[in-house]
């Protein structure tokens, strides 16, 4: 690092006192004159190879010149672990948080930043440089057009602005770099070298892949090394970690089981902290951890997540068994990583994973700083079989990255009103403009065989796209050219997609106000995050709640569980009774209903945009009963005292009623929970009365 320029070096000196020197990867991003250049970069080098040192280099020294940085991921978890990672930097004055309106490195999710380009121009230029971490992500279906539509309404508004794309190894940085207008630095250092390898349970003498896994932990437990095995499903997570704890702990060390016993108490403490009893699945996941295995997927509460991803760095788990979505979460390495499912199950049956997905997952093999090595392995059933998945992964070439822009509907439609909404665009003609500029426009554009009909297939997508939104009242057309509707207006300032947003319309148009067909309706939204079903039990339980409430079905499935669930949580459930009644991954429960609070606000606007108002206060109640689990008598109690919670707020209405001003702090204390803190808040509150 001595070529750095000194004030820069002292930074990363003190922030990352692990690093002594570049490796050949960073080193030949720092000699091809990234840190001077002003101009557009692409850094494509394998997964932990520093890429994010790369960044950090360069926002430093685009802020150490008076300047603003925005650094783009694509998902929440990763957000939180980059602000985190960055806190350091603050020692030096410089402020980290997640909007460049208040911070110099802003860490923004794509769908932010995105926003940033639609409305808030100002504070758009005045950033100096754009940072996408997980550039390779702007092929994916749902995230991808957001970032790459992202970039091309930034270069119209703020053209100045420089974009470094870091990303794994790309096939066609050729397009992307003529798309960008950007230099390209390509290099395959590792700085752990990693080993891949097709494991066979012919070869290796055993009858089922389970098995594989089995043996590959046992040596790696004698190495003192961790493995992290992906699989396709939730219920798989579940029953291959299960499956190998119980194999397993009849060899651990006393010393061994006494830290895993500690994690597994942790796990156990999650539901115990929001007044519910450990879960089914809860209890499996502590079970599980007892004797050093874990299982990851997003049907646990996100605090046993983290307690996963912790202890695992710290070395208190021998193996985690995860989804495929933790490739690209936090960063959790491993120095064994085992794919067992190298087939997903798609709308059109089971389908081979790419190539770029066991790309991202080998990856995960081989910690920096820990491991001389990584080593990942695909399992097969037979020789013929491993032959097979050799040729297809370990030899073969990642698959080239697509835009995904029109693909994605509602991308085209949320597009076409930003730039509507905007002012950037107010006819068709400038519309098809804007969407030539995308990363989807270049590639029609310079496809030999595509070129001949780019124009005319654009122009088709555009049109129809157009005519749905001016159809149901989200564009007009006016004698000054296309218009958002106030509807449309109100769509352009949210996340929400199209879809979602005009079925609330309908709804609300048709409709009465009745909570529980509204949760209904929500449910069945593409922006609700789903309660999954645990197995395949019985779903009469399910039907049985909507009917009681007047919700007749024939087909039950995510959407229906989700608002039995919903249901069930405004009636002060916890999740344990919640799993027990519906046999379903309970712990979601409390991002369901916060995200289903947060759409009862959006309908809430929609019907003041059609003037609707005599529902505003329903549903106003409505969203605080789902933010907080409450029934409609404790709402008063659980938002004027901050952090007091439905149990203790249900305790303490039980004892005295919901007017607390003549109840002294001696008798609120002797209340189950009331501490003297919490007591000294209500007499605040209810005595200023």
């Amino acid at each position: 690092m001595k070529d750095l320029e000194p004030s820069l070096k002292e930074i990363i000196g003190e922030c990352y006192p692990n690093i002594e020197k570049l490796n050949p990867a960073q080193k030949a991003v720092i000699d091809s004159g990234y840190l001077d250049d002003e101009n557009n970069y692409i850094i494509a080098i394998p997964t932990a190879s520093g890429k994010t040192l790369l960044g950090v280099m360069a926002a430093i020294n685009t802020i150490l010149k008076g300047g603003k940085v925005v650094y783009g991921v694509p998902l929440l978890s990763i957000q939180n672990e980059k602000i985190k990672e960055f806190t350091e930097l603050e020692k030096h004055g410089i402020k980290v948080g997640k909007h460049p309106r208040t911070a110099d490195l802003a860490v923004m999710v794509f769908e932010s930043f995105d926003a940033l380009t639609r409305f808030s121009w100002d504070i758009l230029k005045e950033v100096d440089l754009l940072i996408v971490d997980e550039f390779h992500m702007i092929g994916e279906y749902s995230r991808g057009p957001t970032i790459e539509c992202a970039i091309s309404r930034s270069n119209i508004i703020n053209p100045s602005m420089r974009v470094i794309a870091l990303s794994a190894t790309l096939k066609n940085l050729n397009e992307l770099s003529d798309w960008m207008e950007a230099h390209v630095v390509e290099h395959d250092f590792r700085p752990v070298p990693l080993h891949k390898d097709v494991l066979t349970t012919e070869e290796m003498g055993v009858k089922n892949k389970n098995d594989v896994v089995l043996k590959v932990l046992k040596k790696s437990i004698q190495e003192e090394s961790q493995i992290l095995v992906f699989v396709s499903t939730r219920r798989f997570t579940e029953s291959l970690a299960k499956n190998i704890s119980g194999k397993i702990k009849r060899q651990i060390p006393s010393v061994k089981k006494k830290k895993f016993n500690k994690v597994s108490e942790k796990i156990l403490d999650v539901p115990r902290r929001r007044g519910s009893r450990p879960t089914t699945i809860c209890l499996k996941l502590a079970e599980c951890v007892e004797n050093g295995v874990a299982f990851h997927h997003a049907g646990l509460f996100n605090e046993q997540r983290e307690i996963i991803e912790n202890e695992f760095r710290a070395g208190n788990l021998y193996m985690i068994t995860a989804t495929p979505s933790l490739m690209y979460g936090v960063n959790l390495p491993s120095k064994n990583v085992v794919i067992r499912d190298y087939t997903r199950w798609t709308n059109q049956g089971p389908q081979n994973i790419p190539v770029f997905d066991y790309e991202q997952m080998s990856g995960r093999a081989g910690r920096p700083q820990y491991d001389n090595e990584g080593y990942s392995y695909l399992i097969a059933k037979s020789i013929d079989e491993a032959y097979n998945l050799k040729d297809y992964y370990i030899y073969g070439e990642v698959e080239a990255t697509n835009s995904k822009l029109l693909e994605n509907k509602d991308a085209v439609y949320r597009q076409i009103i930003a730039q509507v909404a905007s002012k950037l665009s107010d006819n068709q003609e400038k519309i098809l403009g804007f969407f030539n500029e995308t990363f989807y426009g270049y590639q029609m554009s310079h496809n030999e065989y595509m070129s001949v009909f780019a124009a005319e297939s654009m122009e088709y997508e555009i049109n129809t796209a157009l005519e749905f939104l001016i159809q149901n009242g989200i564009l007009q057309p006016t004698p000054e050219g296309l218009k958002t509707t106030d509807f449309g207006t109100l769509i352009a300032k949210t996340n929400y997609s199209v879809e979602s947003a005009v079925r609330l319309k309908e709804f609300a148009l048709q409709n009465e106000l009745n909570i529980y067909n509204l949760l209904y309706e929500i449910s069945k939204t593409p922006d609700m995050p789903k309660i999954a079903f645990k197995g395949r039990k019985s779903k009469e339980p399910v039907r049985d709640k909507l009917n009681n409430k007047g919700i007749f079905i024939v087909d039950i499935g995510l959407a229906e569980a989700t608002a039995a669930t919903l249901i069930e949580w405004i009636d002060e459930k916890t999740e344990y009774q919640i799993e027990n009644a519906f046999n379903v991954y309970a712990a979601a429960t409390r991002r369901a209903a916060y995200e289903a609070s947060q759409m009862i606000k959006f309908y809430r606007d929609i019907c003041q945009v059609l003037g609707i108002y005599s529902y505003s206060d329903k549903l106003d109640k409505l969203s605080a009963r789902l933010y907080y689990g409450v029934k409609d008598d404790i709402i008063p109690l659980v938002v004027s005292v901050k952090r007091l919670g439905r149990k203790r707020a249900r305790a303490l209405c039980d004892t005295f009623g919901s007017d607390l001003s003549n109840i002294s702090k001696e008798k609120l204390i002797k209340v189950d929970g009331i501490g003297p803190k919490i007591a000294e808040s209500i007499n605040k509150k209810f005595n200023s009365k």
